[in-house]
Parts: C-alpha cells; sequence; structure tokens
C-alpha cells in the first residue's frame, strides 16, 4: 500500500483525534486546578475550605451539564453544543490570564464547568454515530486521551510555577495555553467534523443534523426496563466506589500501611498510567460483545480494592502495588465499554439526552463519594470507608454477571 494511500487512511480517525483532543484539555483544566490550591490560597488569601467548595462547585455544574447538553445535541446536532461549549470553556481559562479578584476566578471555574459538561457525554454521541462498528475502540481512544490530560495537568503546573513563589502569578501560563489550545480546537473542530459527518452513515439518516424533537419523557422511557436500569445501577455503584477510593487513595496506602507517602504518591501515579488499557477493551467489546468485558473488568477492579484492604497491615510495596494496578486495570478498562454498551441499547433519537440523564446520575454518586468516606474515615477508620467502597464494587459485579446471565 502507497504512503498516499496509508494517509488516507488514516484521515477518517480526524474527527476521533479532534474530539478526544478536546477532552484532553476538558481534563488539563480541570485537574490544573487541585495542583494550585496552595498557590491559589496564598495570592487570594483564602482557605483550603473556600478553594474545595469553589472546586466542589465546578464539579456541580459539570454534573448538572450533562443531560442539557445531550439533549441539545438531539435537537441541534452534536457539533454546535461540542463548538459552543468549547467556546465556554476557553473564555473560563483565558480570563484567568489576567490579575482579578476572587469572585472573577470562582466565575471562570463555574464558566469551565458549565463547558467542558458538555464534551462527555456529547462526544460519545458523536463518536459513536460516526464509528458505529469501532464505537469501543473510539472511546478507548478517546477515554485514554481525557485521562491524560488529567496527568499533563499537574506536570504543567510544576513546570510554570517551579522558579516561582508561592502567590507569583506563573500559574496563568496554564491557563493561558489551555485556553489557546481549546479556541484552536475548536476551530478545527468546527471545520473538519462535519465533513466527516457528511460522509458517515450516520449522517445520511440525518440523525446529528438537530432535526430531533424527543420530549421529556422520552429520555425516561429505558428505565422502564430492568435490564436497563440494573446497568444504571451498576455504573452507579462503580462511579461511587471509584470516585471514593481515589479521593483517599494515597492517604489511605500512607496511613494504613508501611508505605512512605512518596511510595503511597507513586502508586498512585501508577492507578492513572495504566489507562492504557482502555484502548485493549474497547476494542475486545467490539470483537466479542460488550458484557462480557464489563464483567471481566468489575471483577478485576473489585479483586484489586480487596487485595488493598486485605494486604494493608502487612504487605509490602510490590504486592500492593500489584493490587493497585489491578484496581487501575479494571477501574480503567470498564468505562469504554459501559459507554459502547449504553450507545448500543439507547434508541439512536434520544441518545444524547438519555446518556446525559445517565451520567448526571453516575457523576452524582461520584460527588458525594469522598465525603461519605471522609466522614466514615473521621467516625469510625479508613477500613470501614474503604470496605464499603468494595461492598460498592462487588455489588456491581454480581448485577453485570446477572444481567450477563440474563442477556445469554
Amino acid at each position: 500500500m502507497s504512503l498516499a494511500a496509508r494517509l488516507r487512511g488514516l484521515a477518517r480517525f480526524d474527527a476521533l483525534v479532534l474530539t478526544a483532543s478536546l477532552w484532553f484539555f476538558g481534563k488539563f483544566l480541570r485537574y490544573a486546578f487541585p495542583p494550585l490550591f496552595g498557590t491559589l490560597g496564598e495570592s487570594y488569601g483564602v482557605s483550603r475550605t473556600v478553594l474545595g467548595t469553589t472546586f466542589t462547585g465546578f464539579m456541580l455544574v459539570y454534573a448538572a451539564m450533562q443531560f442539557p447538553s445531550g439533549a441539545l445535541a438531539d435537537r441541534l446536532g452534536s457539533v454546535r453544543v461540542l463548538v459552543a461549549g468549547t467556546g465556554v470553556a476557553a473564555v473560563g481559562a483565558l480570563v484567568l490570564v489576567v490579575d482579578a479578584p476572587l469572585w472573577v476566578l470562582v466565575a471562570a471555574m463555574l464558566l469551565m464547568g458549565a463547558g467542558t459538561g458538555a464534551y462527555k457525554t456529547v462526544g460519545v454521541r458523536l463518536l459513536s454515530g460516526i464509528y458505529p462498528s469501532r464505537t469501543g475502540r473510539a472511546l478507548g481512544v478517546f477515554d485514554t486521551f481525557g485521562t491524560f490530560g488529567g496527568v499533563a495537568a499537574p506536570a504543567a503546573v510544576v513546570a510554570v510555577t517551579g522558579h516561582d513563589a508561592v502567590g507569583g502569578a506563573g500559574w496563568r501560563t496554564v491557563f493561558l495555553a489551555g485556553g489557546l489550545a481549546t479556541v484552536g480546537l475548536a476551530v478545527a473542530f468546527g471545520r473538519r467534523v462535519p465533513r466527516r459527518l457528511a460522509s458517515s452513515s450516520t449522517a445520511s439518516t440525518g440523525s446529528d443534523h438537530g432535526d430531533v424533537t424527543a420530549s421529556p419523557d422520552s429520555y425516561l422511557t429505558m428505565f422502564r426496563e430492568w435490564q436497563f436500569t440494573g446497568f444504571v445501577l451498576v455504573t452507579i455503584c462503580f462511579s461511587f466506589a471509584y470516585n471514593g477510593a481515589v479521593a483517599f487513595l494515597p492517604l489511605y496506602l500512607a496511613s494504613e500501611t508501611a508505605l512512605s507517602s512518596a511510595t503511597a504518591n507513586l502508586l498512585f501515579s501508577a492507578l492513572f498510567v495504566v489507562s492504557l488499557v482502555q484502548l485493549v477493551t474497547g476494542e475486545v467489546s467490539d470483537r466479542i460483545g460488550t458484557t462480557p468485558v464489563l464483567l471481566v473488568t468489575l471483577a478485576v477492579a473489585t479483586a484489586g480494592l480487596l487485595a488493598i484492604l486485605t494486604l494493608a497491615p502487612t504487605g509490602g510495596p510490590l504486592a500492593l502495588g500489584g493490587a493497585v494496578v489491578a484496581l487501575g486495570l479494571g477501574a480503567h478498562g470498564y468505562r469504554p465499554v459501559r459507554g459502547a454498551y449504553l450507545m448500543a441499547v439507547v434508541p439512536e433519537d434520544v441518545a444524547g439526552g438519555s446518556l446525559g440523564v445517565v451520567r448526571t446520575l453516575l457523576m452524582g454518586a461520584g460527588a458525594v463519594a469522598p465525603a461519605i468516606v471522609g466522614w466514615l474515615s473521621d467516625v469510625t477508620n479508613f477500613r470501614v470507608a474503604f470496605g464499603l467502597l468494595a461492598a460498592a464494587l462487588v455489588g456491581a459485579t454480581g448485577l453485570t454477571a446477572a444481567l450477563w446471565l440474563f442477556d445469554r
């Protein structure tokens, strides 16, 4: 095959690369804030409680945008909604380039939460339509890009603030770069992706051109089927367990095991490094079906979290590291397959809104998990708190097994 033919073959993935890049910078902007809490606290003279509450506002706005963005995508088309969301997020990032009072920081964070709130729900809808026979693979790439946005953000913060005194303005460079990159991607996305839609089978049906006028009740129709409701319960349990574990895993390892804080943080990084497994599980789900892969990934994640609990008193870094890697492999491997499963069972004409409803539920469960884990660890101990998270994963795995057996 000639080089020109190979390049033409790769060109069909332009929509995937552009959509995944938007998700990368969406996660980049979100996870740039936690590493800056110390600097922002000094700069604005506020407590960690104020900063934490502000970030909670970011996440709540993000969660609240899941359903509206999906419903708008059903009516107006995915491209328009994603371009609009990208524009809102870019404005929020670029506002932070200049020195301004605290309320401007808060407003900018809320804008970024609202703008990036359109990325995942609408992106999944768009990619499943453009790549219907390779939805798992496409969503695996999509989620992997997003995960590495979360990895890149802390590194970027360190790079631009490493030589600044606390309270310096170097951190604004992160949002300048992120905002400008987001604007550039929005322009490329708006110009290129509609052409890809025009040449896809989805475009021939008009399903992504904003010709849907679904009623609010139509987005809840799927919940009348127990299999769908059961899977929604599975993903809520998973989100609760994963977000609770991620929020406190470094502290848990440092306080409940013999590991040092540095080693605990290193193992925590390994949890994200193994996110490349999403590329594998997405591809496998296209070949053998989604439900078996969902069951295997949830089982691996459950085994990893149970091993962390079991090994905590006496386990060394290698054993505990293996348990953390198992948790990461299962949890990251599960996510693209979850999206592929939902897009396969939800009617195409209400896919955006229905997925938005599900993501609102799972994001809500994930948002309350850290608060519950923190409270339980204070009133009882960390083992009880993490035991609750493990129980949620066990329940999710068992229910998935039941759904698989019923489908067979």
